[in-house]
């Protein structure tokens, strides 16, 4: 193996760890943000919201990271592909990164209102969204395009449970108009969930992109030779 090919390697298995890294922290975000909301914990909220900047950061890092790799090394086929797959996936983590905190500052405002019940339970919805980021994650170490599918398929699950939290919220809101903020505060965490299954199917599609080199995105069916990679 020559000495660009060692280095390109050791470049990619930086970057891999780098991305592996951030997405760990994104996770424990958004269980973090979460746990806030349903416990109306200012204090564990304010904790994400400070934690952001770096994950911002890290998002920056990986990027400059990928384009060096790019302009140095020059990679082709596979490792192309990964790397493009990583600069799209490093985006989507860090947009989870700060759905969480749309999250966290949605729990700061319940802390201090009065709490409202609603027949939905925010922790089930939450509990599927992280089910599909860890598996997202997972798909991606193990290059497992079964898992990626499967994740895709559960974003419908994710918008049937926002689209019933919207009935929830509109009936709780004629019969009890007077807590109308809280409810749409509500509202808004479930969209801000609901956004977040979105950002793991992107996750997934690009999985799925990295192992078959097919482009799913937006119903699309690019094969590999069609993109040129």
């Amino acid at each position: 193996m020559s000495r660009h090919a060692i280095h390109l390697e050791k470049s990619i298995e930086d970057l891999k760890r780098m991305i592996l890294s951030l997405g760990a922290d994104v996770e424990d975000s958004v269980k973090r943000s979460v746990q806030a909301l349903v416990k109306r914990q200012a204090e564990w909220a304010m904790k994400v919201i400070d934690a952001d900047y770096e994950i911002d950061q890290r998002e920056v890092d990986i990027e400059e990271e990928c384009l060096k790799i790019l302009a140095l090394h020059q990679p082709v086929a596979n490792d192309l592909r990964l790397i493009i797959a990583i600069l799209k996936i490093n985006n989507d983590l860090e947009r989870i990164g700060d759905l969480s905190v749309n999250i966290a500052e949605r729990a700061v405002y319940l802390s201090n209102e009065k709490r409202v019940d609603l027949p939905f339970d925010m922790q089930v919805m939450a509990g599927k969204v992280q089910s599909m980021l860890k598996r997202s994650l997972d798909a991606m170490v193990n290059r497992d395009e079964k898992l990626a599918r499967q994740v895709c398929e559960d974003d419908d699950e994710v918008d049937a449970m926002n689209r019933e939290m919207y009935v929830c919220v509109e009936q709780a809101i004629k019969k009890d108009s007077g807590n109308l903020n809280s409810y749409i505060q509500l509202l808004s965490a479930s969209r801000y969930l609901e956004r977040m299954a979105d950002h793991a199917t992107n996750i997934a599609e690009d999985v799925i992109y990295l192992v078959t080199g097919e482009i799913i995105r937006h119903g699309s069916n690019t094969s590999k030779e069609e993109a040129g990679l």
